[in-house]
């Protein structure tokens, strides 16, 4: 599990095609120093495992599915990536639950910039619309973000100097496609509160009763 919480602003150092994978190797010293094969990290949002590091660098494969539902397929050498490692049990949850499973993919539309702030405007995929609320968070390359406005079919979300700076969201552009997360607790409470999910109560008194 990961909080949102940029650690690193990486960058792609090699791309080999596998056919129906893709192997990356990417730069990132922070995001190494004490990792293991086997360990998870998120780039761009996107949970992949590392199958070998070295001088500041680790390797992961990224299955079709994965390059078909994010935005991982577009990375060539050179990109910038956001980086984060797992949260350790105990520590704060500074930004909200995140996973690192995408949910699927926007664009920029449109970026408002302010004296000390910049409001950036996202295209939103028409299911995934319904998750996504004004105050809610979100997820968007990784990095945890509070919904400004909300509606049918995009977003937006106020970024600080911090995050222009730290993160690819500082250098992207109208067009250029974004990694989406919404927040698993409304998928959750959907699942439960949706048809396949809706279960009898049972009346005060009839407990182990039956028809």
């Amino acid at each position: 599990m990961f909080t949102g919480i940029v650690e690193e602003l990486g960058e792609v150092t090699a791309v080999e095609n596998l056919g129906d994978a893709s192997r990356f190797r990417l730069r990132g010293p922070v995001v190494t120093e004490g990792a293991r094969h086997g360990d998870s990290i998120a780039v761009n949002g996107v949970c992949l495992t590392v199958v070998d590091h070295e001088n500041g660098e680790f390797t992961a494969d990224v299955m079709a599915e994965t390059l078909d539902r994010s935005s991982l397929g577009a990375l060539t050498v050179g990109s910038r990536v956001n980086l984060e490692r797992p949260m350790a049990v105990g520590e704060r949850l500074g930004g909200h639950i995140v996973q690192g499973h995408v949910d699927g993919t926007g664009e920029v539309v449109e970026r408002k910039p302010s004296e000390n702030w910049e409001i950036v405007k996202i295209s939103l995929p028409a299911d995934l619309s319904r998750y996504v609320v004004e105050k809610g968070s979100i997820t968007v390359d990784g990095i945890s973000l509070t919904v400004v406005d909300a509606g049918p079919d995009f977003f937006t979300v106020s970024l600080i100097p911090t995050t222009l700076d730290l993160t690819t969201l500082g250098r992207k552009q109208p067009g250029d496609p974004v990694n989406l997360e919404v927040d698993v607790i409304a998928k959750y409470v959907e699942r439960l509160l949706g048809p396949q999910g809706q279960r009898p109560v049972a009346l005060p008194g009839t407990e182990g009763a039956t028809r």
